[in-house]
C-alpha cells in the first residue's frame, strides 16, 4: 500500500514514547456464524500490574467487509485508529479498537464484554468513553443515547414516559466526535442521505438529544473547510440544540480544518486540537464521581 494512501495516514501529532503502547491482539469479544470478533487493546506502556483503567472505544460505523473493499485493510489495522489508539495509551487510558460485520450489534456487544470482563482486561468499565470521526459518529452516538426496556408511552417516547435506561449504557462518561454526522434534528434528512451515499450505519431515525443523559459531556469538533454534503448542518444544528439545552458540550471549529483533518494536516492548530481531545477523554473518565 502507498504510504500517501489514506489507511497509511496517522495522526499528525504525537506524544513520545507512543509507540511503546503494550498491545494485546485479537482478543475474541463475540462469536456468530460468520466468524469471531476481535479487539485489540491498547495499555499505557508504565501500566502497573492489576491496574483498572478508564478507556475508550474507537467506533467502527462502517462493516469491515465494506472497509476492506475501500480501503484494502479493517478498520483497526489502519494506521489512523492505531496512532490515535497508541496516543490515548501515551495518556494513560486504555484504547480499544475491534472489527465487526454487524456493526450496530456488534457495538452492543463490545460494550458488554467489556462489561463482563473488566477484570481480566484492566478495565476500570465504570469509566467508558467513545472517540469516532466521519461516519462514525451515528453509531457513536447511538452508543450513547439512551434506550427504553419498556414499551413506549402514548407520545413513543419510551425513556420520557417511564422507560429505564438499558444496562448497556452504564459507565459511558463521554465521547469525542470529530468532523461526523450527527442527528438529523427538526425534519432534517441530511444524515440519512449520507448514510445511504457513503454507507455507514446511522441507527438513529427519530432520535434527540432529549435522548442523551444531560449529564454525558461531549467535545465536538467541526471542520470549517468541511467537503461532505450536509455535514457540518448537522454539527451546527446538534451544537445549537445542545446549548438550548444547557448541555454539557465543548465544541471547537478548525477555521481552515478540512475532513480528516488530524491525518492530512500537519498543523499547530491540527495539533492542539488533538491535544485537546485526549485531554477531554482524560478528564472526563479520571474525574471523582459516577
Amino acid at each position: 500500500m502507498p504510504e500517501d494512501h489514506i489507511s497509511q495516514k496517522r495522526a499528525v501529532y504525537r506524544i513520545a514514547g507512543m509507540e511503546r503502547a503494550l498491545v494485546r491482539k485479537d482478543i475474541v469479544y463475540r462469536t456468530t456464524d460468520a466468524g469471531p470478533q476481535t479487539l485489540d487493546l491498547y495499555s499505557p506502556a508504565d501500566a502497573a500490574d492489576g491496574a483498572r483503567l478508564p478507556a475508550v472505544i474507537l467506533v467502527a460505523g462502517y462493516n469491515d467487509v465494506g472497509y476492506e473493499k475501500m480501503l484494502g485493510c479493517r478498520f483497526k489495522e489502519m494506521a489512523m485508529i492505531v496512532s490515535w489508539a497508541q496516543l490515548i495509551a501515551a495518556s494513560g487510558m486504555i484504547a480499544i479498537a475491534y472489527t465487526n460485520r454487524e456493526p450496530a450489534a456488534d457495538l452492543d456487544a463490545l460494550l458488554e464484554h467489556v462489561r463482563q470482563h473488566a477484570e481480566a482486561l484492566g478495565i476500570d468499565e465504570s469509566r467508558l468513553g467513545v472517540w469516532a470521526c466521519s461516519g462514525n459518529v451515528p453509531l457513536a452516538l447511538s452508543g450513547l443515547l439512551r434506550r427504553s426496556t419498556t414499551p413506549p408511552g402514548p407520545k413513543g417516547r419510551g425513556l420520557h414516559d417511564g422507560g429505564v435506561q438499558d444496562e448497556a449504557r452504564r459507565g459511558l462518561r463521554g465521547g469525542a466526535l470529530l468532523y461526523g454526522y450527527m442527528l438529523d434534528l427538526d425534519g432534517a434528512t441530511g444524515v440519512a442521505e449520507a448514510a445511504q451515499m457513503f454507507r455507514f450505519t446511522n441507527p438513529n431515525a427519530g432520535r434527540s438529544l432529549d435522548d442523551l443523559p444531560p449529564d454525558l459531556a461531549l467535545f465536538i469538533v467541526r471542520a470549517g473547510q468541511e467537503q461532505f454534503p450536509h455535514l457540518n448542518d448537522s454539527i451546527d444544528g446538534f451544537v445549537a440544540r445542545a446549548l438550548a439545552l444547557n448541555r454539557p458540550i465543548t465544541v471547537v471549529n478548525h477555521t481552515t480544518g478540512l475532513h480528516s483533518f488530524d491525518l492530512l494536516q500537519d498543523s499547530e492548530a491540527s495539533r492542539e486540537i488533538i491535544r485537546q481531545i485526549l485531554g477531554f477523554l482524560r478528564a472526563q473518565l479520571t474525574r471523582a464521581g459516577s
